[in-house]
Formats: C-alpha cells, sequence, structure tokens
C-alpha cells in the first residue's frame, strides 16, 4: 500500500538554522524536496569523499576480506594521504617499468651490446659506425661502395654495422643509451621498489575500516550539507529577523512528530497536500508476504510512482509462479528449500532475513512445479521411481509425454495453455486494478481491454489448439468479444466527462488504438517464453545427465562424471536465475505493469535523517 504523503514547509530563523538541521535530522521523517545545489562547504566535501571512495577501491584490491574482525581505529585522514602518495609511485613505477621492457624489447634481437663500446669504436677507428635492419632483398642491392658486417639476422631480415657513411635513403638503428644489462638491472631494481609499494598497500588495506569510517562520517557531512544549501534565506531584511524555509514531504502518519517538533523549537509549519505537478516520494505499506518482494525490488531499484497504485502482492504472487515454471525441476526447488531451511536455523534470534524467506517461497513453487511435471534432476520419466510419476499430474506430466509422440503433443499443448492462462489472469488483473481506482465511465474502457484480452486469449488458443479442440465452435465468439472491447476502449478510454470529446480523442488516436489490438496479441503470447525457457533449461539438466551417466558407472571415469554433473547443473542453475531475471522480472514490469498502469516512475522515500530509512 502506499502511504498518503504531506507537503511540509518549515521556516526558521536563519541565525538559528543549523540548530534546527540538526533536530530536525533527528526527527527523521521530512523527505527533502528533489533541489539541484551546490556550495563551496560542499564542493569541498564531495571532493573529500571522491579521495576516500578511491582510496578504498585501491585497499579493497589488496585485502580480501578473511571474515576476521578488526577493531575499528580512530578516523583519521593520514591512510587516505599515505595511500594517494603510494598509488602514485606505483603508478610512475609501472610507467617507467613499460619504458624499460619497451627498449629491453627494441634492442633484444641486437645482443648485449655496449653502446659506450660502438661509440669508441668510432672514436678509435676515426670513423662513425651504423647499426641496420635491412630486408635480405635490400642488402642485395646495396651499392658497392656500401661496406658491411653481418653480424646477425633471420630468413627475412639482416641485422649489420655500417663503418663509415650511412646508406642513403636508410634510417640507422639506434642503440640507445644503455646495455641489455643495465636495462635489466633497472627493470629488477624498480621491481623491487614496486614490491614494496604494494606490501606497504597491502598493510595499510589491514585497516581499511578507517577509510570506511571516514566516508561514513563525509556522507553525513554531504547530507546535512545539502540540505543547509537547500534552504530559501529571505533577503534584504536585518541579519537579526532574517528566516530559511525548506520543503519537503512527510507520511501522514509522522506528520505529528514534526507538527511537535515545530511547537517545541518555535519553527512555522505549512503542511498541504501534495500537487499533480508535485514530485512525491512514495512509501510503501508491506504486510509479512509482501516485504519477501523487497530483494528483488531492491535489487532492480525499482519504485512505482506516488499516484501508481502498490501492485507488490499481485507481482509476488506471479513472479513466485514464473520462478517455478522456469527452473522446473524438483531437485532444484529441494535444493534451494535446503539451503533456507539451513539460513533459517542459522538466524536463531536475530530473526529471518526477507531474502531467505522468499528463497523458501520460491524453492517451494519449484519443487511443487517439479513435482507435478515429473521432473527430476534431468532423468528421463521411465528412469525416475514409479512413486514419484505417480505423484505428477499427468496433462503435464514428462511421464505422460514419454508414452508416444501424440501424448508428447498433448503435454506440451497443455502447457502453452497455461501460460497463456496466466497471461489472461494476469493481465485481467492489473485492469481490474485500474476499475477499483476509477470514479468514471472511463472505467468501461478498462472493461473493454478486458474483453480485448478475453477475446485475443481464444483467438491464441485456436491459433495452437490441436484438431480436436478446433472442431469447437468458439472462434468467432472471442472474435465478436474483441471487437466488442475494442469499441469499449475506442470510446471510453479517454474519457474525462464528455463522451463526445472521448469518441473525438478516439480518432485521433486511431493508429494507436489499432496498434493497441496487436499489443494485447504481443503481450499474450509474450508468456509463452515461461514454457520455451523452461524447456530449454530441461534439456540442459537432461544433456548433464546423459553425458554424466555412462560415467558414473565406471570406476575410472566415475570423477569426470561427477565433475560433469556439478559443473552442468552449476551452469544451469545459474543460467536458469538469469531467465527469471530477465524473463520472468519482465513479466511483471513491463506486460503486467503496462496493463495496470504502472511506469515505475517513482523515487523511494529516502527521510533527513541519522540513521537509514525509507519504503
Amino acid at each position: 500500500m502506499v502511504l498518503p504523503m504531506k507537503k511540509v514547509f518549515l521556516v526558521v530563523q536563519d541565525k538559528n538554522h543549523e540548530e534546527s538541521l540538526k533536530l530536525l535530522r533527528k526527527i527523521g521523517v521530512l523527505h527533502l524536496e528533489r533541489k539541484t545545489v551546490s556550495s563551496a562547504a560542499l564542493t569541498e566535501l564531495l571532493a573529500k569523499k571522491a579521495r576516500a571512495d578511491n582510496v578504498l577501491r585501491i585497499l579493497k584490491s589488496y585485502d580480501k576480506d578473511d571474515g576476521e574482525e578488526r577493531a575499528a581505529p580512530a578516523v583519521n585522514n593520514e591512510i587516505i594521504d599515505r595511500v594517494l602518495e603510494l598509488t602514485d609511485e606505483r603508478k610512475s613505477l609501472q610507467e617507467e617499468l613499460a619504458r624499460l621492457k619497451k627498449e629491453q624489447g627494441r634492442i633484444l634481437e641486437w645482443g648485449n651490446f655496449e653502446p659506450d663500446d660502438i661509440e669508441f669504436l668510432s672514436r678509435k677507428g676515426n670513423l662513425d659506425v651504423f647499426l641496420y635492419k635491412l630486408p635480405l632483398r635490400a642488402l642485395e642491392n646495396l651499392p658497392s661502395d656500401i661496406n658491411y658486417i653481418v653480424f646477425g639476422g633471420d630468413k627475412n631480415f639482416a641485422r649489420i654495422l655500417v663503418p663509415g657513411n650511412e646508406i642513403p635513403g636508410r634510417a640507422p638503428f639506434n642503440l640507445g643509451d644503455s646495455s641489455l644489462n643495465e636495462i635489466d638491472s633497472s627493470i629488477s631494481h624498480v621491481l623491487d621498489k614496486l614490491a614494496n609499494v604494494d606490501g606497504n598497500l597491502r598493510t595499510l588495506a589491514k585497516d581499511r575500516v578507517i577509510v570506511e569510517l571516514e566516508i561514513e562520517k563525509l556522507l553525513t557531512e554531504i547530507e546535512f550539507e545539502s540540505t543547509r544549501a537547500k534552504l530559501n534565506v529571505l533577503e534584504d531584511v536585518p541579519a537579526e529577523s532574517a528566516i530559511s524555509w525548506l520543503s519537503g514531504y512527510v507520511p501522514q502518519e509522522d506528520l505529528g512528530l514534526v507538527k511537535r517538533g515545530a511547537q517545541e523549537n518555535g519553527w512555522a509549519l505549512l503542511a498541504e497536500d501534495p500537487s499533480p505537478d508535485d514530485f512525491v516520494p512514495t512509501k510503501l505499506k508491506h504486510n509479512g508476504f509482501q516485504k519477501m518482494l523487497g530483494p528483488v525490488i531492491g535489487f532492480l531499484n525499482i519504485t512505482p510512482g506516488y499516484y501508481e497504485p502498490d501492485i507488490s502482492g499481485w507481482f509476488l504472487l506471479f513472479f513466485t509462479i514464473f520462478f517455478g515454471m522456469i527452473f522446473g525441476d524438483a531437485v532444484y526447488g529441494a535444493l534451494f528449500i535446503l539451503i533456507a531451511l539451513i539460513a533459517i536455523f542459522k538466524s536463531g534470534k536475530k530473526g529471518v532475513h526477507p531474502g531467505i524467506k522468499l528463497l523458501l517461497l520460491l524453492g517451494g513453487s519449484n519443487f511443487l512445479w517439479g513435482v507435478l511435471t515429473c521432473s527430476w534432476f534431468g532423468l528421463p520419466a521411465d528412469q525416475v521411481p514409479l512413486v514419484l510419476q505417480n505423484l505428477s499430474l499427468p496433462l503435464i506430466s514428462n511421464q505422460t509425454a514419454a508414452i508416444s509422440p501424440y501424448h508428447e503433443g498433448i503435454v506440451r499443448q497443455n502447457l502453452m495453455i497455461i501460460c497463456f492462462s496466466l497471461a489472461l489472469v494476469q493481465l485481467s488483473i492489473g485492469h481490474f486494478i485500474l476499475i477499483f481506482r476509477t470514479r468514471s465511465l472511463k472505467i468501461l474502457g478498462d472493461v473493454g481491454s478486458i474483453a480485448m484480452i478475453v477475446g485475443m486469449y481464444g483467438i491464441v488458443l485456436s491459433l495452437i489448439a490441436s484438431n480436436e479442440y478446433r472442431q469447437i465452435p468458439l472462434l468467432m465468439p472471442f472474435v465478436y468479444l474483441l471487437g466488442v472491447g475494442f469499441v469499449l476502449v475506442f470510446v471510453f478510454s479517454g474519457y474525462s466527462g464528455s463522451i463526445g470529446g472521448s469518441i473525438l480523442d478516439g480518432f485521433k488516436n486511431i493508429i494507436s488504438m489499432i496498434l493497441g489490438v496487436a499489443n494485447v496479441f504481443s503481450d499474450i503470447m509474450s508468456y509463452i517464453r515461461l514454457w520455451a525457457v523452461g524447456l530449454a533449461g530441461a534439456a540442459i539438466a537432461s544433456t548433464v545427465i546423459s553425458m554424466a551417466g555412462p560415467l558414473l558407472g565406471n570406476m575410472i571415469f566415475f570423477i569426470m562424471g561427477v565433475i560433469i554433473l556439478f559443473f552442468g547443473h552449476g551452469l544451469n542453475i545459474v543460467l536458469n536465475l538469469l531467465s527469471v531475471l530477465v524473463h520472468g522480472v519482465r513479466l511483471n514490469t513491463l506486460e503486467f505493469s503496462g496493463h495496470a498502469g504502472i511506469t515505475w516512475s517513482g523515487t523511494a522515500y529516502k527521510p533527513f535523517s541519522e540513521g537509514k530509512k525509507s519504503n
């Protein structure tokens, strides 16, 4: 349920505004109105936090958390400055190492020459000495007056020394100022320095909690300074009479806390209902069942708008069903249930996290669907124990599908009908939600949408039904229902007090109205992904079993078979999790939400407080 909010304006004396903000933060229920602000102090704080974030990222790469609890030392900035200093030194050393290795690679093929020896040879013989690397063909075509000495090469190139004059049109090779031995020594020296720097960073990383505490402190200061910057100051008045004010939103149930604070501290307070143009934050109040959806919503970082309905209960219900159908294996479900039960047992008196409860619920859905379809670890249905085969539902059971190709087709058709039936139910619920929130003839537009969904559902079933079902004359009634629904949507979807105006809007939007029929078809067809993705996961599980099964019966290859089982099913579980996020979430946040009028364009309620409060 979306809790009603009040928009409030608080006026305080400017000379007391800092103390007032501290008290307001202690009350901790005011969500400040969104506003772009800046100040010199805020800029400085943000710069400090950026430095601290960078240092924390560096230290985390050097300290793998071993689970050991460490005492929190006093917060200071010395570690931040030292880490940044070491990081700069490390960067310089890496650049020097890259330069040395590049130079090493450049002269490596020339051998361990001493540049001083080449210079000495030039002085001693009173003539210049040049080095060249030439293609063999170019070497053969050198002028006859060019003397040279070949001292290395391969099948394509020759390395030569030319005393006297340079070869016309050819640039000589610059041997550089250091020999290979000197470069190797320099590289070794740089590597020692790098190791020393890395050692110092690893030592500092053990106390990275210092930086984490500093970041927490900076976040508190940034929030406070941002709030102070949002204060609107009344100008052109004496300093002793200056006032400041700010605006924000408070849940109606918490308004009394702000009123009490205003009375006790002499603030002026105005509270009113927000206007439709206000960007009101959304605070949701969930029951125990709906709270299990929190980890999913938090991961997706989505929030319904303030004026949109809360569909958390329906979202969780259908998400649970989708999860079971996509995973579709009873053994996987039993594994999730076992993990959840172990986590619940270990939680003890601390309380069970909603994510663990969600895992238990999803595992139960997965297990139940696997039992009904006789899906056990990818095993062929005839290899599943008879007692488990008898627990399955014949209409959708793999045991039934294994009888003959005809029965396989019937089971496949029944599974698709279940998918489309879920589409019918969920999409219709979306419009029923809108009907219960509407107080005008516009509800007839949603009634028409439901009629279109039912009509299109019948048409879709007629397309995938077997010959036995097609003999039943139900197609035309569904077509008529689709037509009636379209008329209702055309006339009443844009109703705003006048049927004539609504019809006129229908003609203006006739193209989108027609496309809406196609959208209903695509939305219903989209639910076939539940069957298709589940089928893909079952195929992978079956392939893993067929690969590992023969190996498990051989003592020599037993270990290899176990590895294939763990790796294959582990990969299948990961792929199924991704499928749930892509497909199971999509059906709720796109198809269902579109029919329920949800855009997920809201912002979560985050009050200005000492603790972390939100919806």
